[in-house]
């Protein structure tokens, strides 16, 4: 029995470059960096001052107020993202097909911030001044549960929390849900919302962070000799992924295709990646082996370019073991340098990311990289976008623990 055709059809951006899938996608196109000092918390005591934040959000113009006063941050930007995705699609979630429509995200931390609150609430009043929403407003499934209770999707529920390669975890799970017959079609993607004390303090603690705080939209510098770590950013990527056959049906607007998904683990160290990428390079010749294509079919790259010194060069030497000679024509761009890392949402994000790249067939770059490091000697579209028509691109996420995930995209012809 063959395997389902998979399609994306909807889409939906909340990020630090703004409120939807336009303004986003045109500031990434422009090269604007969405990184900015924290405003959340007073961080003149933290080593790191600078996030990227996602400004004017109302999850009030998403959900009612009633539920808004009931959601922590990162269940507001899913269900935000997801509503953008699912009106953007045009998808009708009903009692003839709800069952059949299922929710998957993925999310590294849930709700830190309101953990955080909840603590100091205790400390000063004693624990029964605790919220009866407490649980449920932090526990990272809840983007997940929230979705499906908004659109009454009743179809696979499930949620992913694998650090940075959540994102693309629930979106590739997904993605094989429907292929499997289990589901007719998933909202997908990932969230996150940690800008806050206990995060950046932790991080800081790891010596994982930008501490370049003086010019915050030149702090995140992938494969530039200068960085000195990632920074932290919010929000949500959302995609809805249904069948070839039920988009065609309904005359659906197509994206681009879903091909392939691969996963691996490095088996090597908490938080550092295995020597050399060998589990990325891994992760990333599965993901084309499942899209059925030779390597040198890949055009397009979106990294998970995170702008560490590690990440950086690993990944550069992992994408040179998986494409050999091609590696050194391959675009390849780094979008965490304007977005800051969403963590357990740059997956969703980057998903989205890729398959615009695809479909306007417009590369977005990767700023900041004034001098490139020696070792980091591939094509990463410096400074400015690029024309180019896409075929297959991919999409790279690597997360704490050795957790990789990787996703091939195709672009859409129509059938005869």
């Amino acid at each position: 029995m063959s395997k389902r055709r998979v399609v994306i059809t909807g889409i939906g951006l909340v990020t630090p470059l703004g409120i939807g899938v336009a303004e986003s996608w045109n500031a990434l196109c422009a090269g604007k960096s969405g990184i900015g000092k924290i405003t959340r918390f007073d961080a003149s005591q933290f080593q790191t001052k600078i996030a990227g934040e996602v400004k004017h959000f109302n999850p009030s113009d998403f959900m009612s107020q009633k539920d808004a006063n009931r959601t922590t941050p990162f269940i507001a930007l899913a269900v935000a993202a997801a509503r953008m995705a699912v009106q953007d699609s045009k998808f009708v979630i009903g009692p003839s097909n709800a069952h059949r429509i299922g929710v998957y995200t993925g999310c590294g931390l849930g709700g830190l911030s309101f953990l955080e609150e909840t603590t100091r609430l205790i400390e000063q009043k004693g624990p029964k001044r605790v919220s009866p929403f407490f649980i449920p407003m932090m526990i990272g499934n809840m983007a997940a549960g929230m979705i499906s209770i908004q659109f009454g999707a009743k179809g696979p529920n499930a949620s992913v929390a694998t650090a940075c390669a959540a994102g693309n975890h629930a979106i590739g799970n997904a993605f094989k849900i429907i292929q499997s017959g289990a589901a007719d079609a998933m909202i997908a993607g990932g969230v996150e919302s940690v800008v806050t004390e206990t995060s950046i303090a932790g991080f800081n603690a790891m010596k994982a962070l930008s501490t370049r705080n003086d010019a915050p939209e030149k702090a995140s510098r992938p494969f530039d000799r200068d960085r000195d770590g990632f920074v932290v950013g919010e929000g949500s990527g959302i995609v809805i992924l249904e069948t070839l056959e039920g988009a065609r049906n309904r005359g659906a607007h197509i994206y681009a295709e879903m091909l392939g998904y691969g996963m691996s683990g490095d088996a090597h160290h908490i938080s550092a990646p295995a020597p050399d990428g060998e589990g990325m390079a891994r992760c990333m010749a599965a993901a084309v082996e499942d899209a059925g294509i030779p390597c040198d079919m890949i055009d397009y790259i979106n990294a998970h370019g995170t702008s560490t010194q590690l990440n950086d060069l690993y990944e550069t030497r992992a994408i040179k073991s998986v494409f050999r000679e091609k590696a050194y024509s391959i675009p390849i761009s780094s979008t965490k340098s304007m977005t800051g890392h969403l963590l357990g949402g740059a997956g969703g994000i980057e998903t989205v990311f890729t398959a615009l790249t695809i479909y306007n067939g417009i590369i977005p770059p990767t700023i900041n990289l004034d001098n490139p490091d020696d070792e980091c000697d591939l094509d990463y579209v410096p400074h400015v976008a690029r024309k180019k028509s896409i075929e297959f691109a991919m999409t790279n996420s690597f997360g704490f623990g050795g957790t990789n995930a990787c996703l091939v995209l195709k672009k859409w012809h129509e059938l005869p």
